[in-house]
């Protein structure tokens, strides 16, 4: 986004409208870390929890989340290390998990008669897994949206971010400049890209003039992940996958590892023309399959 110089790119009307749809904006104190809370829709209808990939934050469904709002309860929040949220000393992916449903509990999704719904992109969809095992009966369903699991990956996140201390940039426009996306790919909704970016990004950090990235600059350093082996155990309520179908992530020796490890009446979708990054590359594609996925599922019994 260099040649844009810091300024904002045009954005569709859609986009507009689905931001102009401000959520409510909390924190939350969860193990002695103060986590930021998004929330949209009324207490009491049908919950939706969204969970955001690794070194992301709660802004990346920020223009989804109104889309999936009309008679729900949505909530999305950004784990300790990432986004607005708390750093830690050190991070697990079930603590994360316990965070998720901590999250659920205080952002009003168990207040409904149905039981929520948790949808979860990337390492999203890991946590969401872990709560499906240990809370599943509480849930109504998992989302699985572009999770890459497989058979030769124990640990479970596939990336390299957060190694140390960020860099500061002198202006916003060159901290936009450098923003990419992992894995790398290109975006044609740059209205989007800006819109992440400049939720990704913080200023003053530690005392200098400047801006740098929000997540903890050692983030995978501190962090602890279990194995695919974990990740795959089944859970106490369905679920359903979504995939990009050019994503990067997705080879298909791992779509054949998820299909030998899920249920065979679990619901598969595949979104055209989409990457890994599939509420980038196709966010309205994706709005219409979650919608068309939740007018019907889960089977009510």
């Amino acid at each position: 986004m260099g040649h844009l110089s810091g300024k904002r790119p045009a954005a569709p009307a859609w986009f507009e409208h689905a931001l102009a749809q401000a959520p409510e904006r909390s924190t939350l104190v969860v193990e002695g870390a103060e986590l930021e809370m998004l929330a949209w829709g009324r207490r009491g209808d049908p919950g939706l929890l969204l969970l955001h990939g690794f070194a992301a934050h709660a802004d990346w469904w920020s223009f989804i989340a109104p889309f999936l709002a009309e008679g729900r309860r949505v909530v999305a929040s950004s784990w300790s290390g990432m986004g607005g949220s708390q750093w830690r000393h050190a991070y697990s992916m079930e603590q994360h998990a316990r965070e998720a449903l901590a999250v659920a509990e205080a952002g009003g999704l168990f207040e409904s008669d149905q039981a929520p719904i948790i949808i979860g992109h990337s390492y999203g969809s890991f946590i969401a897994r872990l709560v499906g095992q240990t809370a599943g009966e509480r849930l109504g369903g998992l989302v699985l949206v572009d999770g890459p699991l497989s058979p030769e990956r124990r640990e479970g996140l596939p990336t390299r971010l957060g190694h140390g201390t960020h860099r500061v940039y002198p202006t916003l426009e060159g901290a936009l400049a450098r923003f990419r996306f992992t894995p790398v790919q290109t975006c044609e909704h740059l209205f989007i890209a800006d819109h992440i970016a400049r939720g990704s990004l913080k200023a003053e950090a530690e005392g200098a003039a400047g801006w740098t990235w929000r997540f903890d600059g050692n983030l995978t350093g501190k962090s602890v992940f279990v194995g695919a082996e974990r990740l795959i155990a089944p859970t106490l309520c369905p679920q359903a996958l979504v995939f990009g179908d050019r994503s990067k992530l997705m080879t298909p020796e791992r779509l054949e590892f998820l299909r030998l490890n899920t249920a065979a009446d679990a619901p598969w979708i595949d979104i055209p023309d989409a990457g890994h990054h599939i509420m980038v590359d196709q966010p309205l594609a994706l709005v219409a399959g979650l919608r068309g996925l939740l007018a019907a599922w889960p089977p009510k019994p």
